[in-house]
């Protein structure tokens, strides 16, 4: 037909937070009963509240517009301002959330660093200094990140998780759990939500990514600790008002949503087989353990940013995070003909810039 606009579809691997609600996810939303949060008399965000902090076997939750805040608002619980918040070099908290640790709360921070992110309590402890008297800065609180991001969606080891609980508690310090993707650290391992939540002070987790609702992440903590946190949310100009609409989308997400991780799993690893395929330098698929293919161009002429490009112009959208790290994150949003494109087109172009 003459005239007529033929609209490429594009397939976006740039992260899972691009997800949409499905038609009976914004069924949910508009139906859900609702009342004002500031005041706390909002029924579909209590029952959410109430249901998360049971799944990680906590008193309470805290609803928050973002990871971040959820994040920013439990090491603001667990550090006074001049204490030391210490994480992993990479990992979120100190490389994503524009250094709002010190801007809101004045903690300083400082880091360890270990190979795709995989906790070694022992790295950990190595850097750990609490107590260090009035003229040095204390150790007040870990920060564990499970998966962890910028790993390449490594899962934590619960073994590690438990002897750096066991060391921290005879030290004093506190830990701090950022559970964005902890719904695919549990799909991935088997590991019982509860059995994560038991060794934490405080935990964030994400509705937003793998689960595929529109907004939302909470604070989970016991409830004098969210009761603080709670003011806090209002400092920082994160109190909300008839919220049950998005909060009905996490609850859906969570009982609906939670099994088809293990599809984004199985397809991340079937990305990585085929991008190995090309080269090994590029990833190990062994180390493909949930959702996150992350895509090491060191040794390929090829940038990432223009590799990200040439599968951008194929319709297929990609995140280049650094010079030569690309990173494709699988969703339930993919489908199999999606799965198709995918491993044509990243074949084809790596191959083709492997011998340019």
């Amino acid at each position: 037909m003459i005239g007529e606009i033929k609209i490429k579809s594009i397939i976006d691997l740039r992260s899972d937070t691009v997800t949409k609600p499905s038609l009976h996810m914004r069924e949910v939303m508009a139906a859900a009963e609702v009342g004002d949060d500031v005041y706390g008399e909002d029924p579909t965000v209590n029952l959410l509240e109430e249901k998360v902090a049971k799944l990680f076997g906590q008193e309470a939750a805290l609803f928050c517009p973002s990871g971040s805040l959820a994040n920013q608002l439990a090491i603001r619980m667990l550090v006074s301002p001049g204490e030391e918040l210490i994480t992993e070099t990479n990992s979120h908290i100190v490389r994503a959330e524009l250094g709002a640790a010190a801007t809101f709360s004045g903690i300083t921070t400082r880091t360890w660093e270990s190979d795709r992110g995989l906790l070694k309590s022992e790295d950990v402890l190595r850097i750990a200094k609490p107590n260090s008297g009035p003229y040095l800065v204390s150790t007040a609180a870990i920060a564990i990140e499970n998966t962890h991001n910028f790993g390449g969606g490594t899962v934590q080891p619960i073994s590690e998780i438990e002897k750096l609980r066991r060391e921290s508690k005879r030290l004093g310090i506190s830990m701090h759990l950022d559970g964005a993707r902890i719904w695919n650290a549990h799909i991935a391992s088997g590991v019982d939500l509860a059995d994560y939540g038991k060794h934490f002070d405080t935990l964030s987790v994400c509705l937003s990514k793998g689960l595929g609702a529109p907004i939302g992440s909470l604070m989970i903590s016991n409830k004098e600790t969210v009761a603080k946190a709670r003011q806090w949310r209002k400092r920082y100009g994160g109190g909300m008002r008839q919220i049950g609409i998005i909060a009905a989308a996490g609850i859906y997400a969570i009982d609906n949503n939670l099994e088809l991780l293990a599809l984004d799993h199985m397809r991340a690893k079937i990305i990585a087989e085929v991008i190995e395929n090309v080269s090994t330098s590029l990833v190990n698929s062994k180390f493909i353990e949930t959702n996150i293919v992350g895509v090491d161009l060191s040794e390929f002429d090829i940038s990432a940013k223009e590799l990200s490009e040439q599968l951008s112009e194929e319709g297929i959208l990609a995140s280049a995070l650094g010079p030569k790290y690309l990173r494709l994150v699988t969703h339930f949003d993919i489908t199999e003909l999606d799965m198709e494109k995918i491993i044509e087109v990243l074949s084809r172009i790596l191959k083709r810039a492997l011998v340019s």
